[in-house]
């Protein structure tokens, strides 16, 4: 049963729903609302409409269809745990009859019109649900043993005569049969065996073959009346009549008559020659052979289009005037996947984005002189520009003067696979706050690996030498809280916190351990340490180099986030530090392919070996690499 029905806009503007014909039995229309904006914006403005055209929100949900040529969204919404099979035949009959009523308002005065679509709805929607309940059958009963097809053998049917096809005699009654069985055979002259054995070879020595007279088999005919090779008949190929004169496989050359050849007419060329068929380019391309009354046929079709599209036709093709459909758009979407692919875009990933781009573009009108792969490259740059901007505000500047003023410093954790570099962009993005006059603590919460803590000890000091304490009023600008190795990483970043709280510490850089995602311990030890200390942003740092394997990271890295929390609500990944950078020329797939799994923004980007080659991320400039 459906729940809520609605029509509207791609920007969110509402033209119809089910409940505005004043029916009060059934939910408010803003019990539905916060599932209908979560569809606006978590799939329709970002273009992630792929080929399930569904959308889950708590215990409702929306399955939707686009109409590209009106710019509208049909959606229903229902209960998640109901399954309703005729949900896209109704959709489909429902964008027909909404734009058979209201396709011909112009573009402008469309929101302004009243739109009365609850008798058609109703039509629609009992035809579909009435479809749906005749595919329902019923069980099927079982069959007595009387219906069977094994009651009704016999045993006659079941013989078989020396490799023969079985008996298939009508069903013979058995006690009819048994008299003539049991009745014993007259003795027969010694006379008569002989003659019959005779006779018996005679058959056997006779060459022709012995027809019975209930045989109803054909006799097979005899060489002289088979037929030779029949000549071809060509469709222009001048008289039939010529052809069976010229025909030598049925006479004999006593039969064969000669027509006379006119002297006066050898040499000379009359009548018209029939031009030759070239095949067209597509054609070659596709290595498509048409046979000759397949060439006509499409002569004759080709003809009637022709006369049947008139004057209309002529113009529509003038002006541009064509639909897209899926597949012209095919082509053109397979070799921009492969693009991508070969841009270090995850596959997965550039299948979704190829998918969405065609759900974008069905249906839609083709100008004059545009293409399908320029239509299609434009509508993949404006959803790589979407997918790279980011969703929600991260300043974080801002929000560490906010935490400052209210007496608290301002908590980061960094967290990746083992190698990324969590360490030495930690030390970049220490620097870059040490810049704008933060000063800063480094929780060493990486006890595991070898060299970690000294890592972070060497950059202290380099750090604190770049900007020493007589340029900060005596402020320390860079302090290391550790406690060694082979301790809990949850209690030396509780620890570091309350010292820089104590210490009025602007900001706390936590460093942790690289895991992989797979490692179960691990990542239980990690969403213990972001439980426990409840940071203020949480980042995950991936390198630009890989390629399918950051979405596993990142898919697994915020699933165990969510699952091995106590929280109601957990605290999963924030944001995305992209490294090595400086190394992948303009295979930069790596952005869209995190990016568009967590739809969390790229905050800072890695480019260099020194302090201060940590970056933005340049949307422009992405896109623009990824699509030369």
């Amino acid at each position: 049963m459906l729940d809520f029905v609605v029509v509207f806009t791609k920007g969110g503007v509402v033209l119809w729903n089910s409940k505005s014909n004043g029916n009060t039995t059934s939910p408010p229309e803003s019990t539905f609302s916060s599932c209908i904006n979560g569809l606006v914006r978590g799939v329709i403005l970002e273009e992630r409409n792929t080929e399930a055209k569904y959308y889950e929100e708590d215990h409702l949900a929306v399955q939707f269809k686009l109409d590209n040529e009106l710019d509208l969204v049909y959606a229903a919404v229902f209960q998640k745990v109901i399954k309703l099979t005729y949900l896209d035949s109704f959709l489909a009959e429902m964008q027909v009859a909404f734009r058979e009523k209201f396709g011909g308002i112009p573009a402008a005065g469309r929101l302004s019109e009243s739109y009365d679509f609850d008798r058609e709805f109703k039509r629609v929607l009992s035809a579909a649900e009435e479809a749906s309940a005749k595919q329902v059958k019923a069980p099927k009963a079982m069959r007595s043993y009387n219906e069977s097809q094994k009651s009704k053998k016999t045993v006659a049917s079941m013989i078989q005569d020396d490799g023969k096809k079985p008996v298939t005699e009508k069903r013979v009654n058995i006690q009819e049969t048994q008299p003539q069985q049991q009745a014993p055979l007259s003795p027969r002259s010694k006379e008569e065996i002989i003659a019959e054995n005779r006779r018996k070879l005679r058959e056997k020595l006779t060459p022709t073959k012995k027809t019975s007279p209930g045989d109803t088999k054909a006799s097979k005919p005899s060489a002289s009346e088979k037929a030779g090779k029949k000549p071809r008949v060509w469709d222009l190929g001048g008289n039939s009549k010529d052809a069976v004169l010229l025909d030598r496989s049925k006479d004999t050359p006593e039969d064969v008559q000669y027509q006379s050849i006119n002297s006066d007419l050898v040499g000379t060329m009359q009548g018209v020659i029939p031009d030759l068929d070239v095949e067209s380019e597509d054609d070659e391309a596709n290595g498509t052979e048409c046979s000759d009354e397949e060439e006509t046929e499409e002569l004759v079709q080709s003809k009637k289009n022709k006369r049947g599209g008139g004057l209309l036709s002529y113009f529509k093709g003038i002006v541009g005037a064509k639909t897209m459909t899926l597949a012209e758009l095919q082509p053109a979407l397979e070799k921009m996947r492969d693009h991508l692919i070969s841009k270090n875009v995850a596959a997965e990933i550039a299948a979704k984005l190829c998918d969405s781009v065609a759900s974008s573009l069905e249906g839609k009108q083709m100008g004059t002189f545009d293409s399908v792969a320029g239509q299609v490259k434009e509508a993949l740059t404006q959803s790589l520009v979407r997918i790279l901007s980011p969703k929600r505000r991260i300043d974080i500047i801002r929000d560490a003067l906010e935490s400052k003023r209210n007496g608290r410093p301002y908590t980061i954790i960094f967290c990746g696979v083992n190698g990324v570099g969590k360490s030495t962009n930690l030390a970049k993005i220490c620097f870059w706050l040490i810049e704008n006059d933060f000063n800063v603590l480094i929780a060493a919460c990486d006890t595991f690996r070898a060299g970690a803590v000294e890592q972070l000890r060497t950059h202290t000091r380099h750090l604190n030498a770049l900007h020493p304490a007589t340029k900060h009023n005596g402020r320390t600008m860079v302090q290391l809280y550790e406690k060694g190795y082979g301790k809990d990483a949850a209690g030396i970043a509780m620890e570091a916190i309350k010292f820089a709280h104590d210490t009025k510490v602007d900001v706390v850089l936590v460093d942790t351990a690289g895991r992989m995602q797979d490692n179960e311990p691990l990542m239980r030890s990690l969403s213990k340490l972001i439980k426990v200390n409840n940071p203020d942003l949480v980042l995950f740092v991936g390198e630009a180099l890989v390629g399918n394997e950051a979405v596993d990271q990142l898919v697994k890295f915020n699933q165990s986030l969510a699952d091995y929390s106590s929280n109601e609500n957990p605290h999963i990944i924030d944001g995305i530090v992209l490294t090595k950078f400086d190394t992948i020329d303009d295979k930069v797939g790596a952005a869209i392919s995190m990016t568009y799994i967590t739809g969390q923004p790229i905050v800072f980007v890695g480019t260099g070996q020194t302090y201060a080659d940590l970056k933005a991320i340049n949307v422009t400039a992405v896109v623009n690499s990824l699509m030369k």
